[in-house]
């Protein structure tokens, strides 16, 4: 019988880094999202508490849906309409008008003290952006890259077998290499296939056929 083992070599695993950000818009056009500076996720967690004749007797976890914070120093030209930023005519924008739900994948990287360059891959589905207040500043003789940012709140899909959800991620590290391939060609495309997302049912369908076969 072995005893526990702390920082063994390769197990000593963080997080760091977001990148390739891509916008699915309900159109089915895929876009690269460029810019990406960070991306909090709230997990929306709360534990409720009963008590009888002044005795705790249950703890309950309240499971909350997908909601983070963007943040990007750019955006995809197709997110104004999305944000309810409308095109009237080339050049004119028509504001407040009714915001659309889109979809977006990110990855975010995993590293440890090897260098693996182990990664986790997020699909986001059914989310509305809020846009934060915006600042204009009077030009000075010092330049401040100010990120702009976005509250995004996902509404999720249903699929059989499961809780409904927001948000799918495929870890490298684990998933089969030729399954991820597969998907990452989906996902991103290439010189001879258009990206597109597939819905969350579908995707779920198409993880389980791939394994089972």
């Amino acid at each position: 019988m072995a005893g526990l083992v702390w920082d063994a070599v390769g197990e000593r695993r963080y997080e760091t880094g977001v990148d390739r950000g891509v916008l699915y818009h309900p159109d089915n056009v895929a876009i690269a999202w460029n810019g990406l500076v960070s991306l909090t996720e709230n997990l929306g967690r709360e534990v409720k508490s009963y008590y009888i004749d002044g005795v705790k007797y249950l703890d309950y976890q309240v499971i909350g849906d997908y909601q983070a914070t963007l943040k990007a120093f750019t955006y995809p030209d197709e997110l104004n309409d999305l944000i309810g930023t409308a095109l009237f005519a080339p050049g004119v924008y028509l504001h407040d008008q009714k915001s659309r739900a889109f979809s977006i994948a990110y990855r975010t990287m995993e590293e440890d003290d090897l260098g693996s360059g182990d990664y986790k891959l997020h699909l986001v589905y059914n989310v509305l952006a809020t846009p934060s207040n915006a600042d204009f500043l009077t030009k000075s003789d010092k330049t401040d890259l100010t990120p702009m940012e976005w509250t995004l709140n996902g509404t999720p899909p249903t699929a059989d077998g499961i809780r409904p959800t927001s948000h799918i991620t495929l870890h490298s590290r684990s998933i089969d290499s030729a399954l991820l391939a597969q998907l990452e060609l989906q996902l991103y495309g290439d010189e001879s296939n258009a990206p597109y997302l597939q819905a969350l049912p579908d995707l779920l369908t198409f993880i389980e056929s791939y394994y089972a076969g």
